[in-house]
């Protein structure tokens, strides 16, 4: 199959080109920086190659690493929400257009919550929690703008999924897993505001296998890419911290978290908000995770990485 890829020079970029191409696809990345080139809001000559592709997987968008200052948001969005649009407007123009669109979206459009999983079906999508930073909303306005140029799109010939994707943990450079290994192989590993706040993750592998699931199974709309043990952020560092047999790991409270962020540039939305996110969609078209669990999934990434 053609698989073109718009946004496929990050880290999930790069996991997903391996795996499809190593499955023997014939893979074409569209970027500002690599490969085929766009601005990432305008129609151009990359269109072309989304004309006869078989599947579309867009993974376009701003990297959310950074502080969450009123320009970076409004960067987040308008990278997400333009080439979104404009991957609709391509496959609407082509003569054969794509069977499949799957278009990147986030977990993070659920609500902040310790009480009960979300899942598609009866999960909360977020925007309204009491008690978080008022920013921390249009994180999730941003998610569902994202997944609404996708629904607005006039592709009917185009199946379109919207993935709901939980952060995909890999052993490469630059990717969250290698960020959180370095904090832990520093001795700062430890729980973050008490750590209750839930994590969700997939790991590599099983992201990979998901998306060819998704391109060959008959599902639309939104679907959850996470594990379906999401865990609580002490005990996700305890097991990292195993990983790398790092004994101790130091906490921080919510004002170092802070500082730290700021240090790093970065935000503490990413450390902070609880995403307790659940595959349902997944379970019911019969998906079986190699990695269900984080401390098997945390052990094999560390060992992949030495």
């Amino acid at each position: 199959m053609k698989i073109v890829i718009p946004g496929g020079t990050g880290q999930v970029g790069g996991v997903l080109t391996r795996a499809l191409r190593a499955a023997g696809h014939d893979v074409v990345i569209i970027s500002r920086s690599a490969g085929v080139r766009w601005d990432g809001h305008t129609l151009g000559r990359w269109a072309q190659e989304i004309d006869g592709a078989d599947v579309v997987v867009n993974l376009a968008g701003r990297s959310v690493s950074c502080r969450y200052t009123a320009e970076n948001l409004r960067q987040m969005m308008r990278s997400r929400v333009d080439s979104a649009r404009v991957v609709g407007e391509a496959i609407a123009k082509a003569d054969d257009p794509p069977s499949v669109w799957l278009q990147m979206s986030t977990a993070t459009i659920y609500a902040h919550r310790f009480d009960a999983a979300n899942d598609e079906e009866t999960g909360v999508v977020g925007g309204r929690e009491p008690d978080v930073p008022g920013y921390w909303a249009y994180s999730v306005e941003i998610a569902k703008r994202w997944e609404a140029e996708l629904d607005e799109a006039d592709t009917p010939g185009t199946r379109k999924v919207a993935l709901r994707s939980a952060m995909v943990m890999s052993p490469d450079r630059g990717g969250v897993f290698d960020y959180l290994s370095w904090l832990t192989r520093l001795g700062l590993g430890g729980s973050v505001a008490g750590g209750r706040q839930y994590v969700s993750w997939i790991h590599d592998d099983d992201f990979v296998r998901a998306v060819a699931l998704l391109i060959r199974e008959p599902i639309a709309g939104p679907v959850n890419l996470a594990a379906p043990n999401p865990v609580p952020q002490r005990e996700f560092m305890r097991d990292l911290r195993q990983a790398w047999n790092v004994p101790v790991g130091l906490p921080a409270t919510r004002w170092m978290a802070g500082l730290g962020a700021f240090a790093l540039r970065t935000d503490t939305e990413l450390l902070l908000k609880s995403r307790r996110v659940v595959p349902g969609r997944l379970g019911q078209a019969g998906f079986e995770f190699h990695f269900p669990n984080w401390r098997e999934a945390a052990q094999n990434l560390a060992e992949r990485r030495r």
